[in-house]
C-alpha cells in the first residue's frame, strides 16, 4: 500500500503542535495538515524564518507561530507556560525539530547541543504539555539511532566528541523515550498514544545547516543525488500523527531498502532501544537534567 497525503482524513477542529515547522519535514507536515483543515501551531527557533515560511502556506489563517529553542530549556518552559495559560487543547504533539552533526557545542544549560535539542528539549516539552494532549505524541528519530547508545559517562562529549556519534546518541534517546512513554501511557490506561517515526534519507537543510567542512559537502551531494524529497519523508510522521491504524509504540518509516526511502510502513527499532531498563535510566536522568517530572494521567 502506498500511503500518501490523499489518505489523510479531514482534520478540521484538530490542533497540531509541530516543532521545527519552518523548514524541511516540519514545514511539509504543516502544509499537509493545513490543507486538510487542521489548526497548526508552528513552533520555530527563528521567528523571521518562521514568518517567511508561514507566508507561503495555503490555509495559514489556521496556523500560528510560536518561538522556542529546543536546546534552551528556559524557552521550552516559556512556550509551555504560554500554552497552559491560554488553555490550548492539543490533539497531537509532534517532536520534530532537530540539530544534526555540528561541531561540539554546549547548550544554554551546558548540555551537548544535539542531546539538548533533539532529546532533552522534547522530553521537557512533552512533560510540560502532556495533560493538554488528547490524541498522540509523535517523536521523530532517524535510522542512525541504530548506531547509537547513551554515553552516560560522557554525555556532553568532553572526553571524545564526534558529530556523528553524538547525533546517533540523540536519535537513540528519542527511541528510548518514546517507547518508555508508550509503556507509561499504557500502564496508566491513558488514551494518548506515543508513536515514533523516521523519514529515511530525505533532503532537508538539517544535513547542511549543522555539519561543517567535508561532511557538509558530502551531505549536500547526498541530498541532491540520493535523498528523497522532504514531502515524501514527512509522510511517515504524518501517518504516525493522523492515521487511525497507528498504534502506541509503533515505529513508522519508509518501506524501501534500508528504510532510506519509500512509503510509510511499520518498522522496527534496533534491539538495544527496546531495553526498558536503559529507557528508565535515561528517563530518570532526563528528569534530573531538565527539572521536569511528569506523571502520566489516567484515562479521562
Amino acid at each position: 500500500m502506498r500511503w500518501t497525503e490523499a489518505e489523510i482524513g479531514e482534520q478540521g477542529g484538530r490542533t497540531f503542535l509541530v516543532t521545527g515547522a519552518n523548514s524541511g519535514l516540519g514545514y511539509e507536515m504543516s502544509r499537509a495538515l493545513l490543507a486538510k483543515g487542521a489548526r497548526v501551531i508552528m513552533a520555530v527557533r527563528n521567528e523571521a524564518k518562521g514568518r517567511a515560511a508561514l507566508g507561503t502556506l495555503p490555509g495559514r489563517e489556521r496556523a500560528e507561530l510560536r518561538t522556542v529553542d529546543l536546546a534552551d530549556l528556559d524557552t521550552v518552559r516559556r512556550l509551555a507556560g504560554d500554552l497552559r495559560r491560554e488553555r490550548v487543547a492539543i490533539d497531537v504533539l509532534v517532536n520534530n525539530a532537530g540539530v544534526m552533526m555540528p561541531p561540539r557545542t554546549l547548550s544554554a544549560q551546558g548540555h551537548e547541543l544535539q542531546f539538548a535539542a533533539n532529546h532533552l528539549g522534547h522530553f521537557a516539552l512533552t512533560g510540560l504539555l502532556l495533560d493538554l494532549v488528547g490524541d498522540r505524541v509523535v517523536t521523530v528519530s532517524s535510522t542512525l539511532h541504530r548506531s547509537g547508545r547513551i554515553h552516560y559517562d560522557d554525555l556532553d562529549g568532553a572526553k571524545g566528541y564526534s558529530p556523528g556519534k553524538y547525533y546517533s546518541q540523540s536519535k537513540f534517546a528519542n527511541v528510548l523515550f518514546a517507547l518508555e512513554l508508550d509503556r507509561r501511557l499504557r500502564a496508566a490506561g491513558s488514551p494518548v498514544r506515543s508513536v515514533l517515526a523516521h523519514p529515511g534519507y530525505s533532503a532537508t537543510n538539517l544535513q547542511t545547516s549543522g555539519p561543517t567542512g567535508v561532511m557538509k559537502a558530502f551531505m549536500r551531494v547526498g541530498n541532491a543525488v540520493m535523498a528523497q524529497p522532504a514531502a515524501r519523508g514527512a509522510l511517515n510522521q504524518l501517518y504516525a500523527a493522523v492515521d487511525p491504524r497507528a498504534e502506541g509504540g509503533q515505529f513508522i518509516g519508509p518501506d524501501g531498502m534500508g528504510e532510506s526511502r519509500g512509503w510509510p510502513t511499520v518498522v522496527q527499532p534496533v534491539e538495544a532501544a527496546k531495553d526498558p531498563a536503559d529507557a528508565q535510566r535515561l528517563w530518570t536522568l532526563s528528569e534530573q537534567l531538565t527539572g521536569v517530572q511528569f506523571e502520566v494521567a489516567r484515562s479521562r
